[in-house]
């Protein structure tokens, strides 16, 4: 890499935090459950337990899993669902989406963040239905007081 990559990337990593979000985390991890980045929260979550292994029994055990990942995530960056501006929802069938949005409902209200609903032909393990995706945006003052987070 040359100087000004890597200055570069230098700049850029020094405006990414992650936050401690409480969840399970394994050694091969490489990834972090999420990341604030100039005042924008971005996370992925999949239907991961607190002991760390994909809860079993179908898509509503799942989507109840993946939408409390998400709640824990939020208040651990100091948002809520409120402060969701974007959600993605992968599942591997579409025919658990009136499923995924009964959950759905459950943690969201209107004026409802944006939204994109995919159906794709796996995910990153075989167990797993739903994978979610939100980009948040917390309020100003609660991301400050975050600002100590682990840089990345």
């Amino acid at each position: 890499m040359d100087s000004d990559t890597t200055d570069m990337h230098s700049t850029v990593a020094s405006n990414v935090r992650a936050i401690e979000t409480g969840l399970p985390a394994s050694p091969t991890q490489l990834f972090e459950w999420a990341v604030l980045g100039n005042g924008t929260l971005y996370t992925a979550q999949i239907p991961i337990g607190p002991d760390g292994a994909v809860v079993t029994g179908g898509i509503d055990e799942q989507a109840r899993q993946v939408f409390e990942n998400l709640r824990q995530t939020l208040s651990a960056a100091g948002a809520s669902h409120r402060d969701v501006a974007q959600i993605l929802i992968y599942v591997t069938d579409r025919t658990w989406l009136p499923a995924v949005n009964a959950v759905y409902r459950g943690h969201f209200s209107a004026p409802f963040p944006n939204r994109a609903s995919i159906v794709v032909a796996g995910l990153a393990r075989e167990e797993m239905l739903i994978e979610i995706v939100a980009y948040a945006c917390p309020p100003l003052e609660k991301a400050r007081r975050i600002g100590d987070a682990r840089a990345i």
